[in-house]
């Protein structure tokens, strides 16, 4: 099932998918080394700020060294890189890659599930700011600095927003991709029962029909043994062909399974091989009486296995569970579908009788799996019924017939 295999999505995608579940250190390195090289371009080209000294540089690296454990704990990091980005703020260092770590620490929180803490630490920094720059500038570094000009607190909030715009967009997709992958999984899942429960219908029904003609000429075998050895020959003939079509199929669906997506070496049974159907079940002692009723025509491929596995199974209740020697077979070719029926008159034997069984369980799910349906259950006048409907594409005559009737 290769097709059902995900693809790996572009680099980008793949990235953001693994943000919070790959190593933190190498992006927190990677931030690091950014501030420290940004902050230095940024010095010369604030030189009102204060100069950066030890201290500076140390808080730089806090910074990015709080962010290595922002995956387990990304309350306490956004809250704590914001902390640290205020104070060097406040101490009247420029302005630069700073706020790297607290960008980081905010993506991390929103995609962990902590929006709250994000927004908190977010609006913690805003305003620290506002504060720092309009009434708090009196007492701290850089000496003589004025208040803020407005416009740099609105550069300050869009930056803030964008932040948060971007780690909401970033969790929107990855809960996206989440719930895409539990589908593509639940689709795969679904397509695996699908493909196991069809095997097991085509093993019960090949089984099931064999095992009983087996096991119904083994009998016969055993009670002519001695008085009519050639009947008891023909018997064995007949165990030896029915084994041996019944492997030949049995490994047909084995072989399915360990090719996957390969051609099978043989063609699937259909209609075409209906006389053999009926001739297995005259070794079982069934006479059957086959009649049609319209113009056959060409089925598809999954419609003619279905079909034939139907009336396989149908006959195989027959043997099995009725004491009737004869059973009718009618093809019934509408424009709009075909319909099977088949029919005995024996009383039943044992086993169900009621349309509950497990062999008319599977018939079900096959005309299901088609938009058909089954109808089976005991005749008023005695016997058993099995009437499945299996649609087909309207043939060009039923609907020129249809048009001059309406």
């Amino acid at each position: 099932m290769d097709e059902l295999r995900e693809r790996p999505g572009p680099p980008w995608r793949r990235w953001v998918e693994r943000t919070g579940r790959g190593p933190a250190w190498r992006s927190a390195l990677l931030v690091a080394v950014f501030a420290q090289v940004g902050a230095g371009w940024a010095a010369h080209a604030q030189s009102g700020r204060v100069a950066l000294d030890g201290f500076a540089r140390l808080l730089l690296l806090l910074g990015p060294a709080l962010l290595v454990a922002r995956h387990r704990h990304p309350v306490a990091v956004v809250y704590a890189v914001s902390v640290v980005t205020l104070v060097y703020v406040g101490a009247g260092y420029p302005y630069g890659p700073v706020f790297l770590s607290l960008a980081v620490a905010c993506f991390a929180a929103v995609v962990a599930g902590r929006r709250r803490a994000a927004w908190g630490a977010v609006g913690l920094l805003w305003a620290g700011h506002l504060l720092i720059g309009h009434w708090l500038y009196r007492w701290l570094p850089p000496a003589g600095d004025g208040p803020a000009p407005w416009s740099q607190e609105v550069a300050v909030t869009a930056w803030v927003l964008a932040i948060l715009a971007v780690s909401e967009l970033v969790r929107l997709r990855r809960e996206q991709w989440a719930r895409e992958r539990a589908e593509r999984r639940a689709a795969e899942r679904r397509r695996v029962d699908e493909e196991r429960l069809r095997i097991a219908r085509e093993l019960h029904d090949v089984l099931a029909h064999s095992i009983s003609v087996i096991n119904v000429q083994a009998g016969v075998g055993l009670a002519l043994l001695d008085s009519d050895p050639e009947q008891a020959r023909t018997a064995l003939t007949t165990i030896k062909a029915a084994s041996k079509e019944a492997l030949g199929e049995v490994r047909q669906v084995l072989d399915t399974l360990r090719a996957p997506g390969e051609a099978p070496r043989t063609p699937a049974p259909g209609l075409d091989r209906l006389d053999e159907l009926v001739e297995q079940a005259g070794a079982a002692g069934l006479t059957v009486d086959v009649a049609a009723e319209g113009e056959a025509r060409s089925l598809a491929p999954g419609v003619d296995l279905a079909a034939f596995r139907i009336l396989q199974e149908a006959l195989t209740n027959v043997v099995r569970h009725s004491g009737a020697r004869t059973a009718r077979i009618r093809l019934a070719w509408r424009p709009r579908a075909l319909e099977l029926r088949v029919e005995d008159d024996g009383p039943a034997t044992g086993g169900a009788s009621d349309g509950s069984g497990n062999g008319l369980v599977g018939m079900r799910e096959r005309a299901s799996a088609l938009g058909g349906d089954i109808e089976a259950g005991p005749r008023p006048d005695g016997g058993f019924r099995v009437i499945a409907r299996l649609p087909l594409p309207a043939s060009a005559g039923g609907e020129e017939a249809g048009k001059e009737q309406a």
